[in-house]
């Protein structure tokens, strides 16, 4: 019977766990609990969820570390192709959330991309001060664990895409 107490809670935490407050008191401290605020401070709280190293489904501590340090670019052009499609599909099955610029019609890409080193070749990744010409899966892997980026996404996330343009494009049918 002793143990039942102890079970009861061992089974409890990972519920409780699971909630995190945040909250300013009336000297203007910030406060980080996994128990609700004081009831005088309740309506300045706001919650989160999360599992794990993820909060409410975004990224993980590791993804936000790896791209605030060293944020991937890659650089593609419509015209591009096959080269191109496989570059953000490899991003994507990774979970690399990236910005992606078309130097062809870009002056400011075609800035970056010269300041980079690249030699105006698409697709080329740009991994923080890290120039990579051309897809090739081993070198691109070497840049991204380098930088921190994780192997994989983090459970639940899909797609990185930011925006239209990181999307693949849809097949079209062979004439």
């Amino acid at each position: 019977m002793k143990l039942m107490p102890l079970a009861l809670l061992l089974i409890s935490l990972p519920v409780a766990a699971d909630q995190f407050y945040r909250w300013v008191d009336g000297q203007g401290r910030v406060n980080y609990s996994d128990q609700p605020p004081p009831s005088s401070m309740a309506n300045k709280a706001t919650q989160k969820n999360y599992k794990g190293s993820v909060i409410e489904g975004g990224e993980s501590y590791a993804l936000r570390q790896a791209r605030e340090r060293f944020p991937v670019t890659l650089f593609a052009t419509a015209d591009c192709g096959i080269p191109c499609e496989q570059a953000k599909g490899h991003l994507s099955r990774r979970g690399i959330p990236y910005s992606s610029k078309d130097p062809s019609n870009d002056p400011e890409a075609q800035k970056l991309m010269a300041s980079a080193g690249g030699k105006f070749r698409v697709p080329t990744l740009l991994v923080g001060k890290d120039t990579l010409d051309g897809y090739e899966v081993s070198a691109w892997d070497g840049a991204l664990d380098r930088a921190g980026y994780p192997k994989s996404p983090a459970p639940g996330v899909k797609s990185t895409a930011k925006d239209e343009e990181n999307k693949p494009a849809p097949p079209t049918a062979a004439p």
